[in-house]
C-alpha cells in the first residue's frame, strides 16, 4: 500500500474521542471491507450481550454472578436502588478515611502520622495498585507504598528492610475478597509477626478490603481493625481496579480518586455506541480478532513509551490473559481461547527485542501506547531543534513504520498525558476491549477455572508435606525417595516428594537429604 493509500486508510480508521483526547488508530491492522462485512452480525450481537451485561444479566454462569465494574464509575447504572447506594457510600467513606489519615486525625499509636502504605494482595488486588501508583503517585506522596504481592519470604524481608524504623507509622491494607486466598493470608500474617516483634499493635494500623461476612471481614471485625472497606460480589478481581481495592491505596497516596471515575465513566459511554467505527473498545476487540483470526494466533506485544506506564503490560497481561485464555466456549465446545501478552516500555526495547520483531516470527502485533505531552516543564535540546521527548515520539514513528513495511501489523493508543482522568480512560478502554472479544469468540470471558485449579494443585502438595513430615517422625532409619513415596501411600509421587524433601533440607526444617544430590536413586530422607 503507498504513502497516499495509508493516509487515506489512517483518516478512515482513526478514531478520536474529543473530551478525553484519546486516539485509537487500527490502520496498521490489514483487515480489509470484506472481513468487516462478515464481522458484522457477531459485531451487533456483542453489542446486544454488552448492553444485557450492564443491565444485570448474569454473565457469568459458572458462579451465577452479574458482572458490575461498570456500575462502579457510574452508579446509577447499578440494577437496584440498594446497588447504588452501596457503592457511593463506599466511595464517601473511603475518601473521608483517606482525609482523616492524610490529616493526622487517624494515627498510629506510637508515631505521629502515617508515613507509608504496605499493600498486601495478589493478582487483580495487586497489579492495578501497582500500575496505578507507578503510573500517577506524585513524587513525594502524603504516604509511600510498598507491596506484598506474592508469597516469597525473600520478598518479605525486602520490603521489611525498606520501611525500616517507619514499621510504627506504616498502614497495612489487606485485600481478598473470601479472605482464603493464601498468598494474601500468608503476607498477613508475615506482617503481623514483624508488628509483634517490634512490639506494635497490628489491629490499631490494619485496614481490610473484603465482601461483608467473609473470613477477612469477621477476623478483621473481631480483632477491632481500623477499618474495613467492601468488595462486591458482582466486580472480579483483574476489573476491580476502580473499586475500593486500587482506589483506596490511590486516595491515601494523593491521587484524585473521582478523575479517575470520571475518566473511566466517559470511556464506557463512548464504548457503549454500537457502531464500530464510533467505538473504540470494539475496533481493538475487532482488530484482535483479526490479527490472530479470531483463535489468538498472535500474541500482543505492549510498548507504552512512557516510563510511568512500564507496569501496563503487566496489568493487562492478567486483564486479558485471564479473561480469555479458556478452554472451552459458553456452548461447551473445546476451542482453547487465549491472547498472550507481554511487554516492557519504548524505547528500551529498540536495544531488546524490537530486533526479533522486526526480523524473526512473525507471531505477533504491536500495541504502542503514546503520550502526546512529555512533561510539564520546557525541555532542553538535545540537538538544534530536537528534545529528548522528540526522539521518544520519532522512535515510536520510526518504529511502528519499520514493522509495518516488514508486514508486522500494530495498533496504536494515544493519550494527551498521564493523568488520573487518562488512567481511568485506559482502565476502562480495555476492560470493555476484553469483554467485546469474548463475546465475538463466545467464551465466558469472567471466570477463572485455570487459577482455581492450580489452588487445588497447591493444596494438595502442601497436604503431602505434612504426610511426609510425619512419615518421617514415625521412622527410626532414613528412607529411599521410593520406600517414602510407598510409606505415605503415594508411590506414583516420588518426584513430588523429592522436591517437597529437598525444599524443607535446604531451609532447615528439620528435614535431611542423605547421599549424592547428582544420583536421586542414593539419596534417604530423614529427620534432622
Amino acid at each position: 500500500m503507498d504513502a497516499a493509500a495509508l493516509w487515506q486508510r489512517y483518516q478512515d480508521w482513526l478514531y478520536y474521542h474529543e473530551g478525553l483526547g484519546v486516539y485509537v488508530d487500527v490502520s496498521r491492522i490489514r483487515f480489509d471491507d470484506g472481513f468487516v462485512a462478515t464481522m458484522q452480525p457477531k459485531l451487533e450481537q456483542a453489542f446486544k450481550d454488552m448492553a444485557a451485561l450492564e443491565g444485570g444479566a448474569i454473565a457469568n454462569p459458572d458462579e451465577n454472578r452479574m458482572v458490575g465494574h461498570y456500575w462502579l464509575r457510574d452508579p446509577d447504572l447499578a440494577p437496584t436502588p440498594a446497588l447504588k447506594q452501596e457503592i457511593s457510600e463506599a466511595l464517601d467513606e473511603l475518601e473521608a478515611f483517606a482525609s482523616k489519615i492524610h490529616a493526622g486525625e487517624l494515627r498510629p499509636p506510637q508515631a505521629t502520622k502515617f508515613t507509608d502504605i504496605l499493600s498486601i494482595g495478589i493478582g487483580g488486588s495487586a497489579l492495578g495498585p501497582e500500575f496505578v501508583a507507578a503510573a500517577l503517585a506524585p513524587v513525594a506522596p502524603p504516604l509511600a507504598i510498598h507491596f506484598f504481592d506474592n508469597t516469597d519470604p525473600d520478598g518479605f524481608d525486602h520490603v521489611f528492610a525498606q520501611l525500616g524504623d517507619r514499621l510504627n507509622s506504616t498502614l497495612v491494607v489487606v485485600i481478598t475478597k473470601s479472605g482464603g486466598t493464601p498468598e494474601t493470608r500468608n503476607g498477613m500474617i508475615e506482617a503481623k509477626k514483624a508488628f509483634a516483634d517490634k512490639g506494635l499493635d497490628f489491629a490499631r494500623q490494619a485496614v481490610a478490603i473484603t465482601m461483608p461476612g467473609s473470613k477477612m471481614d469477621d477476623l478483621a471485625r473481631s480483632e477491632g481493625w481500623l477499618a474495613t472497606f467492601p468488595m462486591f460480589d458482582w466486580v472480579g478481581g483483574r476489573t476491580s481496579e476502580l473499586s475500593a481495592v486500587g482506589l483506596l491505596d490511590a486516595a491515601l497516596q494523593g491521587i484524585d480518586v473521582r478523575s479517575m471515575l470520571a475518566g473511566a465513566k466517559e470511556m464506557d459511554a463512548a464504548t457503549r455506541v454500537p457502531q464500530l467505527k464510533a467505538n473504540p473498545a470494539a475496533l481493538l476487540a475487532l482488530a484482535w480478532y483479526f490479527a490472530g483470526n479470531g483463535k489468538g494466533e498472535k500474541d500482543m506485544v505492549v510498548l507504552p513509551y512512557k516510563d510511568s506506564l512500564l507496569l501496563f503490560s503487566r496489568y493487562l497481561q492478567q486483564l486479558v490473559m485471564e479473561s480469555l485464555g479458556k478452554e472451552t466456549d459458553l456452548d461447551g465446545k473445546t476451542v482453547y481461547q487465549g491472547i498472550a501478552v507481554y511487554g516492557n516500555k519504548g524505547s528500551t526495547d529498540q536495544h531488546a527485542y524490537v530486533q526479533q520483531l522486526r526480523e524473526g516470527v512473525p507471531n505477533f502485533f504491536l500495541t504502542f501506547i503514546e503520550v502526546l505531552k512529555d512533561r510539564d516543564k520546557p525541555s532542553v535540546e538535545v540537538e538544534p531543534g530536537v528534545t529528548a521527548g522528540d526522539y521518544l515520539s520519532g522512535l515510536l514513528q520510526g518504529t511502528r513504520q519499520a514493522l509495518y513495511e516488514n508486514q508486522r501489523d500494530s495498533i496504536t493508543v494515544t493519550l494527551p498525558e498521564v493523568t488520573p482522568k487518562q488512567i481511568g480512560a485506559l482502565i476502562a478502554l480495555y476492560e470493555r476491549a476484553v469483554g467485546f472479544y469474548g463475546f465475538l469468540v463466545n467464551i465466558n470471558a469472567y471466570h477463572q477455572p485455570g487459577v482455581e485449579a492450580g489452588k487445588k494443585a497447591a493444596a494438595a502438595i502442601l497436604d503431602l508435606q505434612t504426610k511426609v513430615v510425619e512419615t518421617l517422625k514415625q521412622q527410626s532409619a532414613p528412607l529411599s525417595l521410593t520406600a517414602l513415596a510407598a510409606a505415605i501411600g503415594a508411590p506414583d509421587q516420588a518426584e513430588t516428594i523429592y522436591k517437597i524433601v529437598r525444599h524443607l533440607a535446604t531451609n532447615q526444617r528439620g528435614v535431611v537429604l542423605e547421599g549424592n544430590p547428582g544420583d536421586l536413586s542414593s539419596l534417604n530422607a530423614r529427620l534432622g
